[in-house]
């Protein structure tokens, strides 16, 4: 079976702005199947946003369980994502899919992976996805050296260096922020 790959994702949270961003290649083997890709959605009227990478039939089967969380715990971001992945982990149907999310709101960004993990980046800076370390790397350089840029200005600029360099990563770029 050939692998699919896809996508870049990045949340910034910087000077009080938090944005985040995804590529929309979608590649199966060595060709680029779509350029498209929607991989970023809106929860609780705008005030939660997320993004994945890996497959999309697993992050959307993900992304109905959060949104479920997140009703149950009152939209408690944090609390829903701790839900989510104790679910993720245990659950046998749950823990064969592979995908990976970040989820933000205007306080906190977090990272959610199937082996249990919810993490709060300490730099602000949250990236997963084939090309997520030149995303990055990009964005701790542009904290560092040009702290005037916004949290979306940062986002946008991270993700169009990483698509200059990951295979896996387009210029069709999508940024959001949380209100």
């Amino acid at each position: 079976m050939t692998k699919i790959r896809s996508t870049t994702v990045i949340a910034v949270k910087h000077n009080g702005q938090v944005a985040i961003g995804a590529d929309g290649q979608a590649t199966m083997g060595n060709t680029v199947v779509k350029t498209q890709v929607k991989k970023l959605r809106k929860l609780m009227d705008g005030k939660i946003m997320t993004g994945f990478a890996g497959s999309t039939a697993d992050a959307f089967t993900l992304l109905e369980r959060f949104e479920e969380k997140l009703n149950a715990y009152g939209g408690n971001m944090k609390r829903a994502a701790i839900e989510l992945a104790k679910d993720w982990r245990t659950d046998r149907y749950l823990r064969k899919l592979e995908s990976m999310m970040i989820v933000a709101d205007a306080q906190e960004i977090l990272i959610l992976s199937g082996t249990g993990d919810v993490l709060e980046p300490d730099n602000g800076i949250a990236t997963i996805g084939s090309g997520s370390m030149y995303a990055q790397s990009a964005a701790t350089a542009l904290k560092k050296h040009a702290p005037h840029l916004s949290a979306e200005e940062m986002v946008r600029e991270s993700l169009g260096i990483a698509a200059d360099i990951c295979i896996y990563t387009n210029h069709s770029i999508m940024v959001e922020t949380v209100k």
